[in-house]
């Protein structure tokens, strides 16, 4: 796992936990490589009934298995308009989280769910 140096969580009454950085980060700046933990499509109806649910990215060549990623990889809080979009590795089982534009110290880091920023599709959940 990677990290760049000054990643930190606070918690929230909205959004629970969220993720920032005490430096700025510019462009294109990779904040995370996450390591993960692989779950085979037979369990994934499992896991929707679990709180994991809500944690898990798509996974494999089909998009029919799921991942957990370790670090901070799966409390980075949707956003439409994400600061920061995710790469899915599948080579080294990986999710790397990288800035798509400049962000400045103490903004919350964010991704879009659906895989792509500015993505508006309707989520599973109210956003906040």
């Amino acid at each position: 796992m990677l990290q760049i140096p000054g990643l930190y969580v606070l918690s929230s009454d909205k959004k629970g936990r969220s993720v920032y950085c005490q430096r700025d980060i510019s462009a294109g700046d990779t904040i995370e490589v996450c390591n993960t933990i692989i779950i085979p499509a037979a369990e994934l109806p499992i896991i929707h009934k679990t709180r994991l649910h809500d944690y898990y990215f798509l996974w494999g060549e089909d998009m029919d298995q799921c991942a957990l990623a370790l670090g901070h990889g799966s409390i980075y809080n949707h956003a439409v308009d994400a600061n920061c979009d995710f790469l899915l590795d599948m080579e080294y089982e990986t999710i790397n989280i990288f800035a798509v534009r400049n962000i400045p110290a103490g903004e919350e880091i964010t991704i879009n769910y659906h895989g792509e920023p500015g993505n508006k599709e309707k989520l599973w959940f109210e956003v906040n």
